[in-house]
């Protein structure tokens, strides 16, 4: 385990552990500015889809091609890719709906919260009507099934930013970010009713916390599960299935959510600033 593992594990790490933020800032801001999560969500959509796209398919295709031959490689990216896709959309459909990540625009859960006009242009934090009716053990159960349904989400992805990272380090702290950035939002939707059910802040941001530790969880087993047949075909595949996850995420659960989040053009904002940060950041370190 060289330098360029322990860097790929931190990234990753960061990258899951960024749940905690979105915790903090549930618990501590005087209100949760809902036009900025648009326009990180929408950022790290931009950041996602533009890296899918123009490198890590690219590596797929170049790695598969150079083990078996053009035609069969580009059938085998193309392979590669739905697959991931499938995966993630496997994944989704064994997750109760209200318990899942990708089910939006709620970046509370159902009836637990809800973002009130704030005449500074944010949202204030408080607690829905409906939410009054639910006893503590559902608002808890609420948010430990929240919890684990992001953890199970996380595992694909944890795998994908330390596969990145490892391949170009460049590209891993990008897709770290990227990950980070939208993972901010699922720690707010764990802690939350947590707390509300507990009014404890340490538990609740204890387990958002936790959520996010399955991203380095699922990059380490992954990781030494397939480390005795790595090879560049594998590589190739896996690559495929890192873009495919990576596309599936952006499409079905952060430009959504951006859209949901914001106002006016805000997701979009956040989108074309990701893929310029994107393609700015990658020319330069040609």
């Amino acid at each position: 385990m060289d330098s360029a593992f322990w860097l790929a594990f931190g990234l990753t790490a960061f990258a899951g552990l960024s749940t905690g933020i979105g915790s903090a800032i549930a618990f501590f801001a005087k209100r949760t500015d809902y036009r900025f999560l648009s326009w990180a969500t929408g950022f790290s959509a931009g950041v996602m889809l533009y890296v899918a796209f123009t490198e890590i398919l690219g590596k797929a295709s170049e790695a598969l091609a150079a083990a078996r031959g053009e035609t069969v490689g580009n059938w085998l990216t193309a392979a590669s890719f739905f697959g991931g896709i499938l995966l993630i959309l496997a994944i989704d459909r064994f997750v109760p709906a209200p318990e899942n990540p990708h089910e939006v625009p709620d970046v509370m859960p159902k009836g637990m919260a809800k973002a009130s006009p704030d005449p500074k242009g944010g949202r204030t934090l408080a607690p829905h009507p409906s939410a009054v009716p639910k006893g503590e053990a559902d608002l808890h159960r609420m948010g430990l099934f929240c919890a684990l349904a992001i953890g199970i989400h996380n595992f694909p992805e944890g795998l994908a930013t330390f596969l990145a990272a490892l391949e170009d380090p460049t590209l891993g702290v990008a897709i770290a970010v990227a990950i980070a950035l939208h993972n901010i939002p699922e720690g707010i939707s764990v802690s939350v009713p947590i707390y509300y059910a507990t009014g404890n802040r340490r538990r609740a941001f204890l387990y958002s916390l936790l959520s996010g530790l399955a991203e380095p969880v699922g990059a380490l087993v992954g990781y030494l599960l397939l480390l005795p047949f790595l090879s560049q075909e594998l590589m190739g595949c896996l690559f495929g299935g890192v873009a495919g996850i990576m596309v599936y995420i952006s499409l079905d659960e952060l430009l959504p959510a951006s859209r949901a989040y914001g106002k006016g053009h805000d997701s979009l904002y956040g989108l074309l600033g990701g893929m310029g940060v994107m393609a700015l950041s990658l020319l330069l370190l040609q």
